[in-house]
């Protein structure tokens, strides 16, 4: 755990802050931002969400301050898809048009800052026909690579604005981090714009990842349903895993809490990648990505990806088992389905479709483990995938060899309990909502 953080202030002084100054600054740059949109008027009213509140995201809060944070610098910002206004325009084509801010570059991750690349894919170099913005390709970059291409840029900030799912192995926040790092490397300042956690940010849940399995879906032990914002995340990575602290600012949201569900925030949905077509399927995503490690299908060439689940051989049994158990806030459906790609495309398989009834009740993780658990004893043709992808997403050789050697459910989740304890007491620190 690290104690203290190096940044420079807007006029390029350098400044050591510890964890608790580091997370006033935070607030404070924030309150600054609302104190220049009260002056400068709101552009786009929000539309009240829960109770009345009306949610405001990093970038509306960014926006309506005069973007006061980037201001005398060039820009360049990592965003996909998901980075839109309330009136879903892309927040490149307003930055673009803005002559308060000075965007200069863009950023793309995985699928792609356009989001037409499929998973493991992206879409390379470019200039954006929209803006005529050069757009580069962060994908499977990291360390020095990628601080090179941040110092070919030109840029003398960096902003990230991605909406997450709340899942470790979702990569965007691992993009987060390693363009955090790269920037320190770069010697670049970094600003993230928060959204909502869609799925809450309640509780982390699941196993911790242990370093030596760290991937591009694990850089760093954190649970496997962390329940934070990207925000809290950036704090998070900067004050106990980069061995040099990126200059870091977030501008927060106004009018979220931890207890809500992304239809509460009045936001719309854009899929952050091909495979999350909904909040729903967020919901499930964190648990039943881990069949990824099977010979199952997760669902990819479905309308339902994450939701339905199956294999040739598989009937009903598995869903009167997985029913059997009891999981609150869940009920399995026996099903029948065609993916049209991935796993099992243009056959007919067997399996379950989650029905979510209970939203607040549902464990996602706890879920996940139940059903592999329910798949194993009820089909014989049950396998992991070869190269043990499984203990990549779940972080480490525990759940693949407790599940083996025949565990339950309660004794799977009993063994990553003194770990995600010990998780949720460093999370604890880093966040920034109620």
């Amino acid at each position: 755990m690290r104690a203290h953080d190096t940044r420079r202030d807007h006029g390029g002084h350098r400044m050591t802050l510890s964890r608790r100054n580091l997370l006033a600054t935070t607030a404070a740059v924030a309150a600054g931002t609302t104190a220049a949109a009260a002056s400068a008027g709101t552009a786009h009213a929000a539309p009240a969400g829960h109770g009345g509140r009306r949610l405001r995201t990093g970038f509306e809060r960014l926006a309506d301050g005069g973007y006061a944070p980037l201001d005398g610098q060039k820009v360049g910002i990592v965003t996909n898809p998901t980075g839109i206004t309330r009136d879903v325009r892309h927040i490149v084509d307003v930055m673009h048009a803005d002559d308060r801010v000075n965007l200069t570059a863009v950023f793309g991750p995985e699928h792609g800052f356009r989001g037409t690349a499929q998973a493991g894919g992206s879409e390379g170099r470019y200039d954006d026909p929209a803006t005529g913005l050069p757009v580069y390709d962060t994908y499977l970059k990291s360390g020095q690579p990628l601080a090179d291409v941040f110092t070919a840029s030109g840029v003398d900030t960096v902003v990230f604005d991605i909406q997450d799912v709340g899942a470790r192995f979702y990569t965007y926040i691992w993009t987060l981090f390693d363009c955090m790092e790269a920037a320190s490397l770069a010697g670049k300042r970094f600003v993230v714009l928060d959204r909502p956690n869609p799925v809450t940010g309640r509780a982390a849940l699941g196993p911790v990842l242990h370093k030596e399995f760290a991937t591009f879906v694990g850089r760093q032990p954190i649970a496997q349903a962390h329940g934070m914002t990207v925000a809290e995340l950036a704090l998070l990575f900067n004050g106990e895993f980069l061995d040099s602290p990126v200059p870091l600012e977030t501008v927060t949201m106004t009018g979220w809490k931890r207890s809500e569900f992304y239809d509460v925030s009045g936001l719309p949905w854009v899929p952050p990648s091909p495979n999350m077509p909904t909040p729903e399927c967020a919901l499930v995503y964190s648990g039943t990505c881990l069949f990824e490690g099977t010979n199952l299908s997760e669902g990819r060439g479905t309308t339902r990806p994450f939701e339905l689940l199956g294999a040739e051989g598989v009937d009903g049994g598995w869903a009167a088992a997985a029913n059997e158990v009891g999981l609150p806030g869940v009920r399995f459906r026996e099903a029948y389905f065609a993916p049209t790609f991935s796993k099992f495309a243009g056959r007919t398989v067997g399996g379950v479709q989650l029905h979510v009834h209970d939203r607040a009740a549902f464990d996602p993780v706890r879920t996940g483990i139940a059903l592999l658990v329910t798949a194993r004893r009820t089909w014989d043709g049950f396998a992991w995938r070869s190269d043990h992808w499984i203990d990549k997403l779940t972080g480490s050789t525990q759940v693949r060899t407790m599940i083996d050697a025949g565990a339950d459910t309660d004794e799977v989740v009993h063994g990553w309990e003194r770990e995600l304890a010990a998780f949720r007491r460093t999370r604890r620190q880093y966040l920034l909502y109620r």
